[in-house]
Formats: C-alpha cells, sequence, structure tokens
C-alpha cells in the first residue's frame, strides 16, 4: 500500500502525459497510460472496504461456526464490496474520458485518422472565432458524455445500495 499511496500523490493527467512524452501517441499507448494510474483509487477503496467488512459481526459469526477464510472472502466480504467498487469504476470511466480528450486536445492521444474529440476540439480552437461550432459541439458531446457516465455511477450506487430504502 505504500507503493500505491506514492503513486495516488501523482495527478493522472499529469501522469498520463509523462507516459505518452516517453512512449508517444497512439491508442494503444493512451490506454496504457490512463489504466496506468486508474487503478490507484480502486485499489484503496477495495482495501478499505475489505478492511471494514472483516470487522461486520456476520463475518465473526461465520468464523465462529468454522468457515474458512476462503469461504468468508467469497459468501460475505466479496459481495459485501462489490457494490461500492462497480459504483467507482462507474465513476472513474469520466476522468478516463476527460483525460483521453485532454491528451488528443494536446497532440499526445491518438493519432490522425482515429476519430477524438479532444483532437476535434484542439483543431477548432485555432479559428474559434469565426468556425466556434468546430470546438463547441465537440466539447458539449465530451461534458454529455461524462455526465452521463456520472449518472449512471449514481444510479448504479443506488440500485447497489443494501441500506437504501426499497419501495
Amino acid at each position: 500500500m505504500r507503493l500505491v499511496d506514492t503513486l495516488t500523490a501523482f495527478p493522472q493527467l499529469l501522469f498520463a502525459l509523462l507516459i505518452m512524452v516517453v512512449l508517444g501517441p497512439g491508442l494503444g499507448n493512451i490506454l496504457l497510460a490512463i489504466s496506468f494510474h486508474a487503478w490507484i483509487p480502486i485499489c484503496r477503496l477495495t482495501r478499505a472496504q475489505c478492511l471494514r467488512e472483516r470487522e461486520r459481526e456476520y463475518v465473526e459469526a461465520a468464523r465462529a461456526q468454522g468457515a474458512g477464510e476462503a469461504a468468508i472472502v467469497t459468501r460475505h466480504v466479496l459481495p459485501n464490496i462489490l457494490a461500492p467498487i462497480i459504483v467507482a469504476v462507474t465513476l472513474g470511466i469520466p476522468q478516463a474520458i476527460f483525460t483521453e480528450a485532454a491528451l488528443s486536445f494536446l497532440g499526445l492521444g491518438v493519432r490522425a485518422p482515429t476519430p477524438s474529440w479532444g483532437q476535434m476540439v484542439g483543431e477548432g480552437v485555432t479559428n474559434i472565432r469565426y468556425y466556434w461550432h468546430l470546438a463547441l459541439f465537440p466539447s458539449i458531446m465530451i461534458a454529455v458524455t461524462m455526465a452521463g457516465f456520472t449518472l449512471l455511477g449514481d444510479g448504479v450506487r443506488d440500485v447497489l445500495d443494501p441500506r437504501a430504502l426499497k419501495t
């Protein structure tokens, strides 16, 4: 966890920018750059949830009944930590979209034949005074997509929350 804590100190966009400068532009490189840092919040959340769940009464009851560690993890701990992890992954997608768009805007993202909203915004900014729509509409689509995944994450959290009142 000390490695994870150390990597948490670096912002994802800055870390991805460093990787893209070293590896060069391309779809595979940008996926590697984003995923190399995106697992860190999920790792921290998973550890925190496991530490919280292992102290619960039902885990102690299962341990008292003689259940093994593997059975406790698969039957009790894992189902209870899965919902927050799914929500965190869903809420991490907008950050990955923004990172890709920012890197493509700077010219370090995907290469020219592959379309990218960040690349479209970057090309539209040069003539924004006369052709404002070239930068506006891709920017709106980035914002709408990010908002959609955020709302999806909120909805998934509401559905998977065991403490919510179901009516």
